[in-house]
């Protein structure tokens, strides 16, 4: 079995052993694969994999199964997507079968490998941890970005009002397009989104950029939820606001989490989301689509921070 990993900044394919399979869990054949930035993280060295996680990149994928082991709701030729602590770009994958999610029919594979990471992360961060409720404003860092255009998404089909910060008026408009009610360049500062707020909840996957703004933006009782740090992991906040709006700031990581909160928050988002994707209501947005050996390619185009969406490897 091919599996994709990275070595001193560079991807090489290598052999790996066939794993067998334990209770509980199945055997994907994979199609398609998508990028996430964790994945240029871990190529530059500055991401390992969680302790026990395969070194194969990819945090998300889609295909058939091949093989299970024990009782499962699944069966072989059953078409499944699938949430990974990593081994997503391979030619297989050994995974929880509680980490699968049934492919809506007449979804393609490209379209499927663009939903576990960023739609999982979106619907977590927004609206578990951060509590969002019907008609709470949402304001969302990076809005272009896989998570960015699942968390418009989201916000537009459950009610809640969302603004977006990015760096072009091509992102801008595509953001709208998507339902975002408006948004602000980061190169000009987000403090003109005063004018929009207060903000309810804020998903930041900046950092230190734009810590000190979310105490202005965000309104009594907010919710700061931060998973990442693209601008910086150091900031200067003045705490009083922080204290006085009982702003709650929450620091969140999908990948390290325990299988079985993953299995839990993937059973609520099938039966909260996946009649919306059924229906088309929600649609992954897929920027581009390369060859697994394209990766290089798929790779480069991701880093090039011009990507509206998702960047999908597909058979």
């Amino acid at each position: 079995m091919r599996g994709l990993q990275a070595e001193g900044g560079t991807l090489i394919w290598r052999e790996e052993p066939v794993i067998e399979l334990a209770e509980g869990q199945v055997r994907v054949r994979i199609q398609a694969a998508g990028l996430n930035r964790a994945d240029l993280l871990q190529k530059a060295g500055m991401y390992p994999p969680p302790p026990g996680a395969t070194p194969i990149l990819g945090l998300e994928c889609a295909g058939e199964v091949v093989e299970v082991k024990g009782s499962s709701r699944w069966r072989e030729g059953d078409r499944v997507c699938a949430l990974l602590a990593g081994g997503g770009m391979a030619d297989e994958v050994v995974v929880d079968g509680r980490h699968l999610l049934p492919v809506p029919d007449q979804m393609s594979w490209a379209d499927a490998a663009a939903i576990p990471e960023v739609f999982s992360t979106a619907w977590l961060n927004v609206f578990e941890l951060g509590g969002a409720v019907p008609g709470e404003k949402v304001l969302i860092h990076a809005g272009a970005s896989g998570v960015g255009t699942a968390a418009i998404q989201l916000c537009k089909a459950l009610g809640n009002p969302c603004w977006v910060t990015l760096s072009s008026e091509e992102k801008l408009q595509a953001c709208k397009e998507l339902g975002a009610a408006g948004g602000a360049l980061r190169q000009h500062g987000i403090s003109s989104l005063q004018s929009e707020g207060p903000f309810d909840v804020a998903l930041d996957p900046v950092g230190s950029t734009y810590a000190a703004d979310h105490l202005d933006l965000l309104g009594v009782d907010g919710r700061w939820v931060l998973i990442g740090l693209m601008g910086g992991r150091e900031a200067k906040l003045d705490l009083a606001k922080l204290l006085v709006k009982r702003i709650r700031l929450t620091g969140s990581t999908l990948r390290t989490r325990s299988a079985d909160y993953k299995a839990g928050l993937l059973e609520r988002m099938e039966q909260r989301l996946w009649p919306l994707f059924a229906s088309g209501e929600l649609k992954p947005l897929v920027a581009a689509t390369f060859s697994f050996d394209e990766a290089e390619a798929a790779f480069a185009e991701l880093a090039s921070d011009k990507v509206i969406g998702k960047v999908i490897l597909v058979r």
